[in-house]
């Protein structure tokens, strides 16, 4: 059952109509609250084409973020993220202070990319769709988000989680991530599409 999917529908009459009413389910109901995202329990990743042979996979190492969630109304449900560049990590020293510099990021002078959504809706089941205005080097853009919804539990300390996961493909250029390098067989070294994944567990707030 979806986080916001509504169980039972009521018919009521007024003045000789018959009005349906959508009753919401109380365990989801029940999840409706402000959450903050555990870092240390979520990965916001990154997937490029190399030289148009092979895939760079790589992630942002701190990150910090919240949610609210309303179980009777999706679309009064938001989120806000940043991301520090500088924690940019594909597991190769130089080709991350190369993500960092000018080229790319240029993480001294823009150290972080944010999402703040502006809508959220429902697309069936357990799938959701958040959209928002993505941020990089002072470039703002829309983005749209598809979301699957993990459930919700208990952890052993008392934390109230839900858990959230899904991706998204942007063009970096459209950002003004430009840099690249012509391949001597055609093609270039690093790919424009980028697909972003987010694996995220949020625990909510008292």
């Amino acid at each position: 059952m979806g986080l916001f999917t509504r169980r039972s529908q009521n018919v009521n009459v007024q003045d000789g109509a018959a009005v349906a009413t959508l009753e919401v389910d109380p365990a989801l109901a029940a999840l409706t609250g402000d959450y903050v995202i555990d870092a240390a329990h979520s990965s916001i990743g990154f997937t490029v084409r190399h030289a148009m042979v092979t895939n760079v996979r790589g992630a942002f190492g701190e990150h910090e973020g919240s949610l609210h969630l309303d179980g009777a109304d999706p679309a009064r449900s938001t989120a806000s993220i940043d991301v520090k560049i500088a924690s940019v990590d594909t597991g190769i020293a130089d080709r991350d202070g190369h993500l960092r510099s000018g080229d790319f990021f240029d993480a001294e002078t823009f150290p972080l990319m944010t999402f703040r959504s502006t809508e959220a809706r429902q697309l069936g089941g357990d799938t959701y769709r958040i959209t928002g205005e993505l941020t990089i080097k002072d470039v703002t853009r829309p983005l749209s988000i598809d979301l699957e919804f993990n459930g919700s539990a208990t952890d052993p300390y008392g934390n109230e989680r839900v858990g959230f996961e899904g991706s998204t493909e942007i063009l970096r250029s459209d950002w003004g991530l430009t840099w690249n390098a012509a391949l001597e067989a055609g093609g270039v070294m690093v790919s424009d599409k980028v697909k972003l994944t987010f694996d995220i567990s949020a625990i909510k707030q008292a």
